[in-house]
């Protein structure tokens, strides 16, 4: 049974008075008292509105639903075998987890390479995002996998050169292509661009492909977090009315004197930026595909949420006309941002029926001799078994998983216990591994092995990215050496038992106990 929580959440900031006598369908305490404080989400909305519409420390966090779908990850199982071996000699001394190749390839016409099968998409203009580039940035470059530049950069850059409506420069956007670029090791990965419809206006496009160098770049239908634009919140008025100026929706607005007095008294505290929607439409999205070709992109991206399933057939489809080098499909339940607390719980196709849709739609074009983009399946994907059954269950489309919320916990982690080792402040539990960043990080000695003096340069953050993706390495090769496939290509749907009916139903995988039943038959009968 699906279960959600209504008027208390700690995403909120709120709790009910009586937590153990609540109304299920309304999340209301059982007995509503005159003289509360209100501490629910009602009881705050009749003081701060609409505040209580998002997620809160705004900038500090990120979030994910609290919903329980109907169907999880947990549903599946991953099949081992007892004999043989793909992609090594089907022999012990070979079949080891050690020898699993985990490199991914994306895109045909100028292939991608991968040293992990994981994409971070779109981190923009979200204040946890910056605060955090740096460490996320370089933890992704030297781990050799994709990293995204989100919507709304060059807009939301407070240093950036505007003329005439067009971004001329970005220190902000330089900057987070500048780390990267600097700790890409030996042509793995890649930084890319994803634009919005106020990035296009600005110009963003023409500015990163012809100035900066760009040479991914991808296109933003939408993600799994909400069904509207971006959103940020702006600490001062200063900074709403440059927003407004530069073509955004800001609310409330900032200009409108009553607001002005608001904020100046303390009524209003902050601001919120907001993100106009894309219109899609199939000679639009073709017509900006050639467009981004004829900048001098060499691969286009495409990525989308988690629409109803028509929007995700359009998807699939524009991206099958227009062969694009990879379509990233973004399942309901989280985000790295500003999205609405109850639309993130209640909106969308959640991952997994997201996933099974776009196998099926993708396989449908394949059959018809019609190309197929690389996929990336993206929604909350954190540890190693649900990127190994990502990847099975839409193999062979699927080349990646894209993760997001994971790898900035990853860098905010590392940045913390890095300040804390430096302060000479680490907690019990955390000293017991030593107090210098070689004991403590697990990938330390091995980082400082790799890449020698500048290792004294990387930053903590970095070094906790980079040790959470070697953490997903070991624990991605073990699993498909238990399944016997030593190499990503080999990874099928025969690797996964569903251990539900309803998840056998909706995804094609055999429930588990009818799984090889043909073959079983054949061995007994033989």
């Amino acid at each position: 049974m699906t279960m959600t929580k209504y008027n208390r959440s700690a995403a909120t900031l709120s709790k009910n008075r009586t937590p153990d006598s609540v109304s299920p369908f309304s999340g209301m305490c059982a007995t509503c008292v005159e003289g509360c404080i209100g501490m629910c989400e009602i009881g705050k909305s009749a003081y701060r509105g609409p505040e209580l519409i998002y997620p809160q420390p705004f900038g500090i966090m990120t979030a994910a639903s609290e919903k329980d779908y109907p169907i999880d990850w947990s549903h599946f199982s991953i099949m081992g075998s007892a004999c043989g071996a793909y992609g090594v000699p089907a022999d012990s001394e070979h079949a080891v987890f050690t020898n699993v190749n985990l490199e991914a390839t994306i895109g045909d016409a100028n292939p991608l390479k991968l040293k992990l099968p994981i994409v971070v998409p779109g981190l923009g203009s979200t204040y946890v995002a910056k605060r955090n580039w740096e460490g996320l940035a370089i933890g992704v470059a030297i781990s050799g996998c994709v990293l995204t530049i989100g919507e709304n950069v060059c807009g939301m850059d407070d240093d950036a050169e505007i003329r005439n409506g067009r971004i001329v420069r970005s220190p902000d956007m330089e900057n987070r292509i500048k780390c990267y670029r600097d700790w890409r090791l030996d042509g793995y990965g890649d930084i890319v661009v994803q634009f919005n419809v106020e990035d296009t206006n600005l110009g963003v496009p023409e500015y990163v492909l012809s100035k900066l160098g760009i040479e991914t770049v991808e296109l933003k239908w939408g993600q799994g977090a909400k069904d509207i634009g971006g959103e940020v919140k702006l600490a001062t008025i200063e900074k709403a009315r440059s927003m407004k100026q530069k073509g955004y929706i800001v609310l409330p607005d900032p200009d409108d004197p009553n607001v002005e007095e608001a904020f100046r008294v303390g009524g209003v505290r902050e601001f919120e930026r907001h993100s106009r929607l894309g219109m899609v439409s199939e000679e639009g999205f073709a017509r900006s595909v050639k467009e981004l070709r004829d900048m001098g992109a060499k691969r286009v991206f495409l990525k989308t949420g988690a629409y109803r399933p028509a929007d995700l057939a359009r998807a699939v489809k524009y991206a099958s006309d227009n062969r694009i080098d990879l379509l990233t499909v973004d399942g309901a339940g989280g985000g790295t941002g500003m999205s609405p607390w109850r639309m993130m719980n209640e909106w969308g196709v959640p991952t997994v029926e997201l996933c099974c849709l776009t196998y099926r739609y993708a396989d449908y074009l394949a059959r018809k001799g019609r190309y197929v983009p690389a996929i990336a399946f993206a929604g909350g994907f954190t540890l190693e078994d649900q990127i190994f059954k990502g990847l099975a269950l839409g193999a062979p489309y699927v080349k990646a998983i894209g993760m997001a919320r994971g790898p900035l916990c990853a860098a905010m982690v590392g940045k913390t216990v890095g300040n804390r080792i430096l302060e000479g402040d680490l907690p019990v539990y955390i000293e017991r591994y030593g107090t210098s960043m070689e004991e403590v990080f697990y990938s330390g000695t091995m980082l400082k092995e790799k890449l020698g003096k500048d290792f004294e340069k990387l930053p903590s953050g970095a070094i906790g990215v980079y040790t959470y993706f070697q953490r997903l390495a070991q624990g991605l090769s073990q699993l498909m050496c238990g399944a016997r496939k030593f190499s990503l290509e080999y990874i099928d749907r025969s690797d996964l038992a569903s251990l539900t009916r309803d998840a056998a139903s909706i995804s094609g995988i055999p429930y588990i106990t009818e799984l090889d039943e043909e073959e079983a038959r054949a061995i007994l009968d033989g």
